[in-house]
C-alpha cells in the first residue's frame, strides 16, 4: 500500500468522518497514533469547525483531514475556515468538490472524494482529485448499493489514481483483501467507535459491544437514501412508515437522533450507525492499540500465517 506516501502517515489507514463523533481531539489521537484522522464537519457550524481544527492542532503535529458534506448551505464559510487553518486534505461526502476543487488544489489541499460507484468516479475523473474512497454498503450511516468487494476492483480499472478502500474493514486480514483488490489504503469507521477516546457515550459503545452483525439493518431504502444502523425501537418505527409511505413523517423523523445517541446515550429512539463489521468486535481498546493490531494482523497474513 502507498496511502503513507501520498499523505505524508505512518500507516495506510483513514479514519472515517463520522457527525457528531470526529471531533477535533479524536483526530488527533488517530493522527498520532500514526493513521489519518479526520474531523467530520456535517454537522458543524464554522465558528465550530475552526473550534475544532485548532484543538486537532493543539493535540498533534501530524497531518489530519476534515470531511466536507458539499450538500451543505454552509459549505462556503466551512471551506474558508478549512483554508485559513491550512488544513491539507479534505475527505468529500455528498456531492462533488464542483466550483470549490480549483480553490481547493491552488492552496495546495488534498481532495478525496467519498463515491460509491464506478460512474461517480468517471464523472469525477476531470476535476483532477488526489484519490478516492470508494465506500461500499457494508459500511455504517448513509451507504450505496455496491459491496467493497465488487467496487474496489471497478473503481480501479477506471481511474489511475489511488483508490481507498471502505466499508467491512474491520481487520489486517480485510486489510490486505483490500489490496490484493487494488487498494492503496483503507477507510475504517466503525472500528474507531470501539475505541476508548472515541467520544460517544458510554450506553452506545455497550450497545456495540453486545451486538453482531445480524442486530444490523438498513432503513430509508423507500426514499432511496439508505442508511446502516444498529436495530432498535427508532429504526422499528421507521420501518413502520416506510411500509406505509408515510414520507411526510419520514422527513423529519430522524433529525436529531445520531446527536441523541452520541451525546445523551438513548440507545432505544437514538440512531446507534455502524457497520456489518460490528460482530468482530468485544472490547473497547485506545486507539493506538486498534491500530496496532490492524499492522500486526496485516503483517501476519502478508506473510502467510
Amino acid at each position: 500500500m502507498d496511502l503513507e506516501k501520498i499523505l505524508d502517515i505512518k500507516y495506510p489507514i483513514i479514519q472515517g468522518g463520522m457527525a457528531h463523533i470526529a471531533t477535533g481531539e479524536f483526530a488527533a489521537a488517530v493522527s498520532n497514533a500514526g493513521a489519518l484522522g479526520t474531523i467530520a464537519s456535517g454537522a458543524m457550524s464554522a465558528s465550530d469547525l475552526n473550534s475544532e481544527i485548532k484543538k486537532c492542532k493543539m493535540k498533534t503535529d501530524n497531518p489530519f483531514a476534515v470531511n466536507l458534506i458539499m450538500i451543505r448551505k454552509e459549505i462556503k464559510s466551512l471551506i474558508e475556515v478549512i483554508l485559513d487553518n491550512k488544513v491539507n486534505i479534505v475527505t468529500i461526502g455528498a456531492g462533488s468538490p464542483g466550483r470549490f476543487l480549483e480553490i481547493l488544489k491552488k492552496e495546495g489541499v488534498k481532495v478525496l472524494p467519498v463515491v460509491s460507484s464506478p460512474l461517480q468516479i468517471s464523472r469525477l475523473e476531470k476535476s483532477d482529485c488526489s484519490a478516492y474512497i470508494a465506500e461500499g454498503m457494508e459500511a455504517g450511516g448513509h451507504i450505496g448499493h455496491m459491496t467493497s468487494m465488487v467496487l474496489v476492483p471497478q473503481a480501479k480499472d477506471i481511474t489511475k489514481k489511488p483508490i481507498i478502500c471502505a466499508g467491512g474493514i474491520a481487520s489486517g486480514k480485510q486489510m490486505l483483501a483490500a489490496e490484493i483488490l487494488g487498494a492503496a489504503g483503507v477507510q475504517i469507521g466503525t472500528g474507531f467507535l470501539f475505541t476508548k477516546e472515541c467520544p460517544i457515550h458510554e450506553n452506545y459503545k455497550k450497545k456495540l459491544i453486545e451486538s453482531s452483525s445480524s442486530k444490523v439493518t438498513v432503513i430509508g431504502k423507500n426514499k432511496r437514501i439508505p442508511i446502516r444502523l444498529l436495530k432498535n425501537n427508532m429504526t422499528r418505527e421507521y420501518e413502520k412508515l416506510e411500509r406505509n409511505y408515510d414520507f411526510e413523517q419520514l422527513e423529519n423523523f430522524t433529525v436529531g437522533r445520531l446527536k441523541n445517541a452520541v451525546v445523551n446515550g438513548d440507545i432505544d429512539d437514538g440512531s446507534l450507525m455502524c457497520g456489518l463489521t460490528v460482530g468482530q468486535f468485544d472490547e473497547i481498546i485506545s486507539v493506538k492499540d486498534f491500530i496496532d493490531k490492524l499492522i500486526y494482523e496485516y503483517e501476519e497474513a502478508k506473510n502467510g500465517n
